[in-house]
């Protein structure tokens, strides 16, 4: 019989809106997970009170709470529909664009693994539902998706304070980013060009 999970156990475990915001730019992962200088974006607060309206709706299971010290994952799955006794997960975006990212892939694969960890059978699809199109998206879950998952929360546990990632190489992402006063790519890239190099800002300068 295993012994109680501590607090300690369930803070090495990593959070599965992580492997997304990983995905999105580790450096601002880093800035929000050791210097907690990231503010709550509109657009979190938007996607929050929707999450909050569509629990209300009946006939799902919503907002359920799982975790796995095997996996070293834990999240809470925004819902999970039940189709002939088949579960299947759905992450919901807000979505501006009216599509979804690679990012949003791997954080639906985190609610998938979960899932099936507490099913003990393979859960190999999963939804992406978008508000601002109102359209749901049928994602097959494979090895590879697995497999990135696995390498995400294996560089999430080793991080560091000490190990500030790099920039990321595409500063289309910095346009809007609530860490950018932080990171400052810009201020870099024109006072040590060297440490830009490749990341697309040497050219904005």
């Amino acid at each position: 019989m295993s012994s109680p999970t501590t607090v300690g156990q369930r803070d090495e475990l990593v959070h599965v809106s992580a492997l997304n915001e990983y995905v999105y730019c580790p450096r601002r992962f880093y800035y929000q997970r050791y210097h907690d200088e990231i503010g709550t974006p509109y657009e979190l607060i938007d996607g929050r009170s929707k999450h909050q309206n569509q629990s209300n709706r009946g006939g799902w299971v919503t907002e359920r709470y799982f975790r796995s010290d095997e996996l070293k994952l834990h999240g809470k799955i925004d819902l999970i529909e039940s189709d002939s006794e088949v579960l299947t997960p759905v992450e919901r975006k807000r979505s501006e664009s009216g599509q979804y990212y690679p990012s949003d892939e791997v954080q639906l694969t985190g609610y998938c693994m979960l899932l099936e960890d507490a099913l003990d059978e393979p859960v190999n699809v999963g939804y992406i539902y978008l508000y601002s199109t109102d359209t749901r998206h049928a994602i097959r879950i494979k090895e590879r998706h697995r497999e990135t998952v696995r390498k995400i929360v294996s560089r999430i546990t080793e991080m560091t304070v000490n190990s500030l990632p790099p920039f990321t190489d595409n500063p289309k992402k910095c346009e809007a980013c609530s860490a950018r006063q932080y990171c400052m790519p810009y201020e870099t890239a024109l006072l040590e060009p060297e440490k830009a190099q490749g990341t697309g800002w040497e050219d904005r300068v």
